[in-house]
């Protein structure tokens, strides 16, 4: 099996205070032991080795590995020095950076750990709204970023918090619950608000006691809770121990009958390999419908090729001949890809099986629609937003229902050295139509202008519903917009109904959806 993977970076924060996650490597100068060092050019601007040079010398070797193949087998690696990896990851940056001529040329010799020199390899510019116009530069412990990427299974309880506040006063509700798991064994429904973690309050306890229940970092933990369930105003102790959870990359298919037609819907959350089976599952199931919610509102993105996929299952025929995403890289390689070495090739509407969790070369159910309508939330990101980038590429009209999404349309490689993975943007991607500048996002609008403004309408998270319930708001509106009422108010906005909940009203308001790095990057690549 070979998989060339790409990345795009979630914005990692749980709650307050919670320390950066970071990758591993660095260490100490151990000296050059090497019979074929490389040359001591000492530095100067301007001038650069290529990164091969300096590549699998370590300051403390016997950490790389092959993060591409099954298993990630150890990687032979030398003894080394941190000025070699700094002079690894400068080279690299030069030559693969997307923006590469707005990076600051430091001397790698002047910094002792190469994360720190790592995080200053990037540009300083920023987007139009005033962000960071990189906000996707990252590094990870190698053998935990091949864990997530190989892996269908996470430890945890199965519920999805929503981080509606991480600093105090804070407040955590459950976004959904995963089935067969801890979480639903005992009753806890999106909307449960998490008041205390072990005796500790979510308002304004020690974020490191909330973070070491919330997200347990072994097997078999037991944690309490104090959880406020929907609906009540009696708080309740759950007691739960942390196991291997089999997530659902796909929930509540339904078809939902309408007078003006059948509208089937769907939640996806996740794009990992498994969600291959269970798409095509969701859209056999959902045969002969007139319309689709498409509800993404949580997914922060994964494996590109299956979200290629489901854009050839809902628009089918319309995607005949068009690309769903070229990748476009910094002007020293118009033509190849400066990683691969291969001419740059557009990515297809894959309209068959690609054999992540069914064999290869069956072809795909679809839809065949001309419209699709998108729940989305600040969550959504990545591959996701491929989807929508790639079905208005080729006129599929995309109906917005919700809130600007994450803006995530750069992407890169990912990048072994001496047990650090390094994540530095390379690329773009466009669409059928030249499009990919949505650094900031897709925002519903009044008009769809053919770039990040897309027709459709405003609508905040409603915690207050289940997902799937048509009385839920954003799905609400979708199915209001789709009678021909346009972007109507909630019914339960509009009657101030907030569950009987203290303190926020669930049906105004988005929150943070943690998700590991895997789930939270575009990845490039099949099995």
């Amino acid at each position: 099996m070979i998989r060339t993977f790409i990345k795009f970076l979630p914005v990692s924060i749980l709650l307050a205070t919670l320390a950066a996650c970071g990758g591993g490597g660095g260490g100490g100068d151990g000296g050059d032991t090497n019979p074929n060092p490389p040359p001591d050019t000492g530095w100067q601007p301007g001038v650069f080795l290529d990164e091969s040079t300096y590549a699998l010398r370590c300051a403390t070797p016997g950490n790389s590995i092959n993060i591409f193949a099954d298993g990630c087998p150890s990687v032979q690696d030398v003894q080394g020095t941190v000025l070699d990896e700094n002079n690894f990851l400068r080279s690299f940056s030069n030559r693969t950076y997307l923006w590469y001529d707005e990076i600051v040329d430091r001397d790698p010799s002047l910094y002792a750990d190469p994360l720190e020199y790592f995080d200053l390899l990037k540009t300083t510019a920023l987007s139009p709204t005033g962000a960071p116009k990189d906000k996707f530069h990252f590094t990870q412990d190698s053998q935990a970023y091949c864990q997530l990427a190989q892996g269908g299974v996470s430890a945890g309880y199965g519920a999805t918090w929503s981080i509606i506040a991480a600093s105090p006063p804070r407040q955590i509700i459950v976004a959904y619950t995963e089935p067969n798991t801890p979480a639903t064994a005992n009753g806890i429904l999106r909307g449960a608000e998490i008041l205390e973690v072990d005796g500790v309050a979510v308002v304004d306890g020690s974020a490191d006691a909330l973070n070491a229940g919330l997200f347990p970092s072994e097997l078999g933990e037991s944690h309490t809770f104090t959880v406020l369930d929907p609906g009540s105003a009696v708080p309740r102790l759950v007691t739960m121990s942390s196991q291997e959870i089999t997530l659902a990359m796909v929930q509540n298919t339904q078809v939902i009958n309408t007078p003006t037609g059948d509208v089937g819907y769907m939640t996806f959350n996740l794009h990992r390999a498994p969600a291959e089976q269970e798409l095509i599952e969701a859209i056999n199931t959902l045969q002969g419908v007139d319309d689709l919610v498409l509800d993404i509102r949580y997914n922060r993105g994964g494996f590109l090729a299956i979200a290629s996929q489901v854009a050839y299952m809902i628009a089918g025929d319309a995607t005949l001949g068009r690309t769903f995403e070229t990748l476009q890289f910094n002007d020293k390689y118009p033509i190849t890809d400066p990683i691969t070495g291969r001419p740059i090739e557009p990515v297809p509407f894959y309209d068959e099986t690609l054999g992540f969790s069914v064999p290869a070369g069956q072809p795909l159910p679809t839809l065949n629609l001309s419209r699709v309508f998108v729940l989305t939330g600040s969550n959504t990101a990545s591959a996701s937003e491929a989807i929508m980038n790639g079905l208005r590429g080729i006129g599929v009209e995309l109906i917005q229902i919700g809130a600007t999404t994450r803006g995530k349309p750069y992407g890169w490689y990912a990048q072994e050295n001496c047990g650090t993975t390094y994540s530095t943007i390379q690329f773009r991607g466009v669409n059928d139509a030249n499009y990919g500048d949505y650094t900031d996002g897709f925002t519903p609008s009044a008009v769809d202008d053919g770039e990040a403004n897309v027709l459709g309408c405003q609508v905040a998270d409603d915690l207050s519903q289940q997902l799937g319930n048509p009385a839920e708001n954003r799905l609400e509106v979708a199915l209001a917009y789709q009678a021909g009422q346009g972007c109507i108010t909630p019914a339960g906005v509009a009657s101030g109904d907030v569950a009987g909940k203290a303190r926020i009203e669930l049906n105004t308001t988005d929150g943070y959806i943690h998700r590991s790095f895997f789930d939270s990057n575009r990845i490039l690549g099949r099995p």
